[in-house]
């Protein structure tokens, strides 16, 4: 079985270990050898790590936090080019309730309080069904604190973080509140986007999820749920999206 782990790509440093550190978790979780590929900037491609073990079939796990075009698009399409006959495609990882308990554990750590208002920040996507998924996941996280989360981007998509910070300022000082601002940062990895959220004026920043533990016992679950699925070959498409 071929277990692979697939994520965007940077030329960040810092963003290329993590991937490969969470792979290693996940690799002594499962105790089989987690490979990584990467849909953009650096190789290999999931095309090229597909078609070079096409004797045996193929679980890919998107590091993705929604859906989008790279997971609904980019994935299956390198899928279809590497010619394997085998391949599973799981769901990207999230929304998850897994992740709910990470963004928790992170807002713990940067010293939340539960009289902070709270900002849900993410890269940001044109994706209907990825920013859909965005909001449910900012629902489920309000849902868990008890208190209303708003859902803001770093990058492609309105709010911006740096206004949905000043908006909510505007609203405490509205209904007479003096509170803090606290952005829980739905990202992966340091870098530009985290930055940003660093610069845009709330009181505390959460750490992006990285290697907490929470985010590779989901992807080691991804792969344990998918490979009962992909023991032999299947008629008709190579490629099964587990749901």
């Amino acid at each position: 079985m071929n277990l692979v782990l697939v994520a965007h790509g940077t030329r960040k440093q810092h963003g290329v270990s993590l991937i490969a550190d969470l792979a290693a978790q996940v690799r002594a979780a499962l105790g089989s050898p987690v490979h990584v590929a990467f849909v953009d900037v650096l190789g290999p491609t999931p095309a090229e790590l597909l078609a070079a073990t096409s004797d045996r079939p193929a679980v890919l796990v998107p590091a993705f936090l929604a859906r989008g075009y790279h997971v609904g698009s980019d994935i299956p399409a390198h899928v279809r080019s590497s010619g394997h006959p085998d391949v599973t495609v799981t769901p990207a990882l999230g929304p998850d309730p897994a992740l709910i308990r990470v963004l928790v554990d992170r807002l713990v750590e940067s010293g939340w309080r539960s009289t902070d208002s709270v900002l849900l920040a993410a890269a940001g996507t044109s994706d209907p069904m990825a920013r859909r998924d965005l909001h449910t996941t900012a629902a489920w996280l309000s849902a868990t604190i008890g208190s209303r989360v708003e859902l803001a981007f770093a990058a492609t998509g309105t709010p911006r973080v740096a206004d949905a910070v000043a908006a909510m300022r505007r609203h405490q000082t509205r209904r007479g509140q003096v509170g803090r601002v606290v952005i829980a940062s739905y990202l992966l990895s340091e870098g530009l986007f985290q930055d940003r959220l660093r610069d845009a004026g709330a009181d505390l920043v959460a750490d992006p999820l990285g290697t907490h533990p929470g985010v590779a016992r989901l992807i080691a679950s991804r792969f344990i749920r998918a490979r009962p699925r992909s023991q032999g070959p299947r008629a008709g498409s190579a490629i099964d999206l587990v749901r």
